[in-house]
């Protein structure tokens, strides 16, 4: 098996250990046992369970920023893109099972290793949504306003819609959360909408 294959397979089975089991619970006994390798391969690769876990950080928000770039259309309106990522990072989330278990994680042990991993993938989401507010002003498709608020509001309204709601076992697909971001947010962003 050639080198890179091996890296690969360690990150895979981190991701898959991280996901199952958190950061705090993982080993890089499991680790090895899940990828079919000595912990000695894995060491090769990786100083430690910190750079292990970083590397599988670094990997998730590039693919989210890929997604993300993949769904605007610059000739379509603001609310219609953002629809769309939200339904491709819906889709991703969904694959990714790291994203619940380091909420559950962070909520349940306060680790502060997924608190700082939940940190750099808020982090990239909300570079995302400020960039395309702040387009999405250029171009007099919403209101003028702060960007980083409106992303800051997006972003948690998004957890509540997909997380937090499912928690209180209240179940949205995917359509009625788009419904409901649209009627918390498009209706007060919308150029042409009446102040209160």
């Amino acid at each position: 098996m050639a080198v890179v294959d091996r890296r690969q397979q360690v990150l895979q089975a981190a991701t898959k250990s991280f996901s199952l089991f958190g950061y705090k619970a993982t080993t890089m006994d499991q680790v090895a046992k899940i990828a079919n390798v000595g912990k000695g391969t894995i060491y090769t690769f990786f100083t430690n369970k910190e750079q292990l876990f970083d590397e599988i950080l670094r990997d998730v928000t590039a693919e989210m920023k890929i997604i993300a770039d993949r769904e605007i259309r610059r000739d379509k309106p603001f609310f219609d893109n953002l629809h769309r990522v939200l339904d491709a990072l819906l889709e991703f989330r969904s694959e990714h099972e790291l994203f619940i278990k380091l909420s559950q994680e962070k909520l349940e042990f306060g680790t502060p290793q997924a608190g700082e991993g939940l940190g750099k993938i808020e982090n990239v989401v909300l570079e995302y949504l400020e960039r395309e507010v702040e387009y999405a002003i250029s171009q007099g498709e919403i209101k003028n306003c702060n960007p980083k608020i409106v992303s800051v509001v997006m972003f948690r309204l998004y957890i509540v819609l997909t997380a937090e709601l499912s928690q209180m076992q209240v179940q949205l697909d995917k359509e009625q959360i788009k419904s409901y971001f649209h009627l918390f947010l498009a209706e007060g962003l919308a150029q042409g909408s009446v102040g209160r």
